[in-house]
């Protein structure tokens, strides 16, 4: 496009005509200097072009080499450096954010941390795993359990497992556990909270703000309005969260013990302070002394001994040793992609309407992955792989009829059910011919909510009220500044119990009950993976793995003879080019006791500001869980972000 302002300067040769003319001393000065600001102006734009192409170029010369896999792989220990969540689809890294000097908890991805160890475990090149637990940012229960039976079988391979951290979470002494020698910092120490704690009710506050908050549900047990019409937890809530955390924690405890039976635990998890106390306050020993711990050392004391068994390596300070890139390793273990395509749809994150990249599960973009995969892949079968709290009713049931469009093409469909399949996240399972979960998966919850704050009240305080002309009843309605009606109420509670209707019709179906009986089992009520087999919404126990194999068989082939074809969008050239800077990161940010409690506190926050976020943003009906949460991850990404955010604003 032509500058309308470069038209109107005459061209160069005119300028200097006009300069040389005489008796015009005023008119020259004024188009020299015109000029002169001219030039300096496209010499700035010049010199900005010219910038942004070396740094972009400069960028990208940077993240090819940074790349891991360009260098041959030596032997070494394989460093399992945990610093971030254990998700099932990591969120994409937002593009050159690390020229803005922004930072993100990285986040693994389950089926590459598992097929990581495995690898391992037979390759001469591996001396040992090493766990780096100090900046664990959580997993569920059932991705912890699966990434912990990975550990004991690298370990009963023959070679050793060192796990280090200052200060270890529940969930990652539940890795750790599996290690051949824990080793915690002397000045560190652990003890043990177990599931559950407070979470945030808004009742008050919305009281006072003078907020009218309709609430439109179904399900005695759908607690994720409670926040917004309670001060405090119902006792219908509260019976059945102490249902799932017993469980849970019993699974935990369980494992624990199995993986180190002599460990003297209980004393810590029904006396802690009587424990710390008999060992003068220093936790790090009380843990050593119940054999929650094999050694006590720093960072430097624990590299020298894995140099013992994995190297020493010269080129580095004191304390280092020689160590095989996770992410380098990872790319030289790639899936298998030989045999027949068995196709595996991921629904990770939170179900939302419209379009949106990893992480979150938008209606149009999942669907279209699976539509597009069915168009061009030559599957034979489909897993669905779910890993999502719920969300979007609207949203879920187009995943599912994108799901009944492999069942029409005669696909088989068997459903995986990772950490979390709850209300929308079994919404979507409904479709499978089998489903899988693990016996800490969480699932259920199956009910649906509605919510619209309206703000009548809240200008009345200052003298704002609403007036005006309507045509019919429902003119102007759902009015936000002026309140909802009685009867716009009832039609949207016929709405919920409709829909609530159409869940119990389809997950009766599926399951082959009555709708009476799922209503019994429903009612929104979260359940283990464990009781929800009991009870009939499970069939199998098993990981993703075993779910494809199952497929394979449904579809009369050879599990050994399949691959998997994940039917996902594939990031972009810009998360591309910022997953390169995305390298082993020498800094922990790990912490004591005390320092680990301030993270978790945070973690409350940043979900509570999310819960927030998709009740004002949320376009539709709604299922989806409100104790999953607390249960897994300290924090999404974009709970953290939007923290981070708040934080930012308000100069904290």
């Amino acid at each position: 496009m032509t500058d309308a302002r470069t038209d109107a300067l005459p061209p160069p040769s005119a300028l200097d005509q006009d300069f040389r003319k005489p008796g015009k001393p005023g008119r020259r000065s004024g188009w020299r200097l015109v000029g002169g600001a001219w030039r300096l102006l496209v010499g700035i734009k010049d010199l900005l072009v010219l910038a942004a192409m070396l740094l972009f170029f400069g960028l990208l010369f940077a993240a090819l080499n940074a790349r891991p896999g360009t260098k041959p792989i030596g032997d070494g220990a394989l460093l399992l450096k945990l610093d971030g969540p254990i998700v099932e689809q990591p969120e994409t890294i937002a593009p050159l954010a690390m020229l803005s000097g922004q930072t993100r908890a990285r986040q693994y991805r389950l089926r590459d941390v598992v097929r990581a160890i495995d690898a391992g475990r037979d390759d001469a090149r591996v001396k040992t795993l090493v766990l780096d637990l100090d900046s664990f940012g959580g997993a569920y229960p059932a991705a912890l359990q699966e990434v912990g039976d990975a550990i004991a079988r690298f370990r009963k391979g023959g070679k050793p497992v060192l796990a280090y951290a200052t200060a270890y979470t529940d969930g990652a002494y539940r890795l750790a556990a599996n290690a051949s020698e824990i080793w915690v910092n002397p000045l560190g120490g652990t003890i043990f909270t177990g599931p559950g704690g407070n979470q945030l009710y808004y009742k008050g506050l919305i009281d006072k703000l003078g907020v009218t908050t309709h609430v439109y549900r179904v399900g005695r047990f759908k607690s994720f309005v409670e926040p917004y019409i309670r001060a405090d937890q119902s006792p219908d809530a509260r019976a059945a969260s102490q249902a799932l955390y017993g469980t849970l924690f019993a699974q935990w405890r369980e494992s624990v013990a199995k993986a180190r039976p002599k460990a003297q635990i209980d004393a810590f998890l029904q006396q802690p302070d009587r424990v710390v106390l008999a060992a003068g306050g220093n936790i790090a020993d009380a843990d050593l002394k119940a054999g929650l711990v094999d050694r006590l050392g720093d960072r430097m004391a624990f590299g020298k001994r894995v140099a013992e068994v994995a190297g020493v390596d010269k080129q580095k300070p004191a304390g280092s040793f020689r160590t095989i890139s996770y992410a380098a390793w990872v790319r030289a273990n790639p899936l298998p992609a030989k045999g027949d395509a068995i196709g595996v749809l991921t629904i990770a994150g939170s179900i939302v309407d419209g379009e949106a990249g990893p992480g979150t599960a938008a209606g149009d973009t999942v669907s279209k992955a699976l539509l597009d995969g069915l168009a061009k892949k030559n599957l034979k079968a489909l897993v669905v792989r779910v890993d999502s709290p719920g969300g979007s009713v609207l949203a879920s049931e187009q995943i599912r009829q994108a799901i009944l469009e492999a069942k029409r093409q005669k696909l088989p469909v068997v459903v995986s059910m990772g950490g979390l399949a709850a209300s929308g996240g079994y919404w979507v399972s409904t479709p499978g011919d089998i489903i899988f979960a693990e016996p800490g998966t969480l699932t259920g919850s199956i009910g649906i909510f509605g919510i619209i704050p309206t703000f009548e009240n809240t200008l009345a305080k200052i003298g704002v009220t609403t007036d005006g002309v309507k045509t019919t009843p429902l003119t102007g309605q759902p009015d936000v500044m002026g309140g909802t009606t009685p009867m716009l109420d009832s039609i949207l509670q016929a709405g919920i119990e409709n829909g609530y209707r159409q869940f119990l019709t389809r997950v009766a179906q599926s399951r082959h009950m009555t709708p009476e009986k799922v209503d019994t089992i429903a009612q929104g009520r979260v359940w283990d993976g464990g009781t929800a087999r009991q009870i009939g919404l499970v069939d199998r126990f098993g990981t993703l793995s075993d779910a494809i194999a199952e497929a394979a068989r449904r579809a009369k082939l050879d599990p050994a003879k399949v691959y998997p074809e994940y039917l996902e969008k594939k990031p972009g050239f810009a998360a591309y080019l910022a997953e390169g800077f995305e390298g082993d990161d020498d800094a922990n940010q790990g912490g004591d006791v005390f320092a680990i409690a301030a993270a978790e506190r945070r973690a409350v926050v940043a979900r509570a500001l999310g819960d927030v976020q998709r009740l004002v943003s949320g376009g539709s009906v709604q299922a989806r869980c409100l104790e999953c949460g607390a249960l897994g991850p300290m924090a999404t990404a974009g709970d953290q972000k939007l923290l981070d955010l708040i934080v930012a604003r308000l100069g904290l």
